[in-house]
């Protein structure tokens, strides 16, 4: 019994292990493997899954979508060589286990999906990069993105989110199942006769926090609590993050007499020094003692009436405690928004956060994102909504809706198991 993840990112790796570990906790004797098409694969290297092929991090952090230029740069670094090889060393895992029961699953976007296909075996399909609220809400259909007007009214698709060729992937005979992001999305897909199962989303998984400091945080009851989210790729990450801070300078001017809490949250993969020098180049200096740090890993840093706390393993603390989030991020962003609470986001020079990028995560996350185009006008927009209970709320029923309730992995897990038996 041998199941094979291919995914395309650090965010559908994660997800991916999350199933994997869902499973393999329900049928222990399941082979696992896994097949990171786009970047290191840390994830599963983290779990203690084997990587079968070849990985290299590409310029463009698989975001070639977004500019024809990122392409450019990946195929003159090898992109078309680590492909053929991937598509190798997946033949290879098939060749290897024939006659054993074999299950790809496919986590992320058409490029695992087309693999899986490729190979011939048995696949599920788990569909992390698009929803229906890209296109819709509950109300109605939204104006089409400029970017996809051509291209929809050419192919006269408006009904569907994923693209006729990405529906054919979903619809084979060896697809068995589609795991869509969100109930709309799924009953769209069931229209075209593909087998989805709307079971929640993985991302929401395994954010509880583990490390606080309980004994520190009455003393921040009264403080506003932000969060701060530049992003996971080098050197855009550093980027965001310059205008990051330049919307925490908007933060300070309307809140003077108000304690400021700063809760900026780097992957453990990001070099932290770059974003240090932003800081003292911003005026930031090394908070002296008290400073009531949130998590032992938390480093505080301070400037007027502001305390920043800095870490790379709190995420789940800090998402937790916030109030409010700045974001400049694509996977982080959403789980905040998931848990019913308002982001403030801004639009980077990519290659992932884009000006595309960003009005298509606005669609996706409806009310929960306030897209501002200026740094500036964050602290105008965070005192506007922090005096709106009724737009509070809202924003708190449309993140857990979109983005569903925690357990998805599991519920994908059984339900693999239910309808595949055992392979």
């Amino acid at each position: 019994m041998r199941l094979l993840c291919l995914s395309n990112g650090h965010g559908e790796d994660s997800i991916a292990v999350k199933i994997l570990q869902a499973l393999q906790r329900r049928l222990p004797q399941l082979q696992c493997g896994a097949l990171p098409l786009v970047g290191l694969g840390q994830a599963y290297a983290a779990a203690d899954i084997p990587i079968i092929g070849p990985v290299q991090p590409m310029p463009s952090g698989g975001f070639i979508y977004m500019d024809g230029r990122e392409l450019a740069k990946d195929v003159r670094k090898g992109l078309l060589q680590l492909t053929w090889q991937q598509g190798a060393s997946l033949g290879r895992w098939v060749r290897e286990g024939k006659g054993d029961r074999s299950l790809l699953l496919a986590v992320g976007d058409i490029l695992p999906l087309a693999f899986a296909w490729w190979s011939g075996q048995p696949y599920a399909f788990v569909g992390t990069a698009k929803s229906e609220y890209y296109l819709r809400d509950e109300v109605g259909r939204l104006p089409l993105p400029q970017g996809q007007k051509f291209w929809r009214k050419l192919l006269g698709e408006q009904q569907c989110v994923y693209f006729p060729w990405e529906r054919w992937l979903m619809s084979r005979s060896k697809c068995r199942l589609v795991f869509p992001r969100d109930q709309l999305t799924t009953n769209i897909l069931k229209t075209y006769k593909i087998p989805a199962w709307s079971l929640g989303n993985p991302m929401i998984d395994g954010l509880e926090p583990q490390s606080l400091l309980s004994e520190h945080l009455s003393y921040w009851d009264n403080s506003l609590r932000v969060l701060l989210l530049p992003g996971s790729r080098f050197p855009e990450a550093q980027r965001n993050w310059e205008r990051i801070l330049q919307a925490v300078d908007s933060l300070q001017e309307l809140y003077p007499g108000r304690r400021l809490l700063l809760l900026a949250a780097l992957p453990p993969g990001l070099d932290a020094a770059p974003f240090l020098q932003g800081l003292v180049a911003q005026g930031w200096r090394t908070a002296l003692p008290p400073t009531y740090p949130i998590t032992p890993t938390s480093e505080s840093y301070s400037r007027n009436n502001t305390i920043l706390q800095m870490s790379q393993t709190s995420f789940p603390e800090y998402l937790h405690l916030a109030d409010i989030a700045i974001a400049m991020a694509g996977t982080a962003t959403e789980q905040f928004a998931g848990l019913g609470k308002p982001v403030f986001s801004l639009v980077g020079r990519g290659p992932q956060f884009t000006l595309a990028f960003a009005e298509a995560q606005t669609r996706l996350l409806g009310a929960s994102l306030t897209l501002c185009r200026n740094p500036a006008e964050i602290g105008t927009e965070v005192k506007k909504l922090m005096n709106d209970p009724d737009r509070l709320q809202l924003i708190g029923q449309t993140g857990r809706q979109r983005m569903g309730e925690p357990g998805a992995a599991q519920r994908i897990a059984d339900r693999l198991l239910s309808e595949l038996g055992e392979f």
